[in-house]
């Protein structure tokens, strides 16, 4: 007998309904295999996706990708080892009659993830958004064409929206670089100490590079 067959479990948009209503028909319809993730416009905690799995192993459904068109959910996933795949944030604007995704975006969105913590003189770039599961320590840098996001400590050098992106922004769960940049501006990282459990957002407003917490679920849905 051959490999079986991957299925996958597409969660509904969120105008539309809260995926934890939809989820016992849903796995309903699944067999026990292997099984892609959808979680298309919902922005998924380590926690939330920790429960989906106890539910679809509970159904002899092993979680094998998991798609989405967040990326604090694919840094949820990442963090929980699972493969991922950053749908197209179009999606939810084109729709078969089935209510099935069709993308219209021309150009993939790109996302670089990297395990691993950033070492003095090390380098890590990325064309488009990058996705940082570690430290970036001192004297180490980070950089990217779009968002830089990092889930650990940020105490290196990072920059965002490194080809003229004002609207790239800088997420860390500690974020206290060395220095940082978006686009054309630079800032030094603030020297007090974070609040605990918080993850903080680098962002340019007016020129001018500010720092807050992030918004809430950013990381933990």
């Amino acid at each position: 007998m051959g490999e079986p067959e991957t299925q996958r479990l597409t969660l509904p948009w969120c105008r539309e309904a809260h995926w934890r209503e939809t989820l016992p028909a849903k796995l309903n319809e699944l067999d026990p295999g292997p099984t892609e993730l959808d979680c298309r416009d919902w922005r998924l905690g380590c926690r939330d996706l920790h429960q989906l799995m106890e539910l679809l192993n509970k159904e002899g459904v092993t979680l094998t990708r998991i798609h989405a068109n967040l990326r604090e959910t694919l840094v949820s996933a990442a963090a929980l080892g699972y493969p991922t795949h950053m749908a197209s944030p179009q999606g939810n604007n084109s729709k078969t009659r089935s209510g099935d995704t069709q993308p219209k975006s021309k150009t993939p969105q790109k996302l670089l993830f990297h395990q691993g913590t950033l070492r003095s003189g090390d380098h890590l770039s990325a064309e488009g958004d990058v996705l940082l599961l570690g430290d970036v320590n001192p004297g180490a840098r980070i950089s990217a064409g779009g968002d830089v996001m990092v889930w650990g400590r940020l105490r290196g050098i990072a920059h965002a929206g490194q080809d003229g992106d004002t609207k790239a922004k800088i997420v860390a769960l500690q974020l206290r670089p060395l220095q940082l940049r978006i686009a054309d501006a630079v800032a030094r990282g603030p020297e007090d100490q974070p609040q605990p459990g918080l993850a903080e957002e680098a962002r340019l407003e007016a020129g001018t590079i500010m720092i807050e917490p992030a918004r809430a679920n950013r990381f933990n849905g």
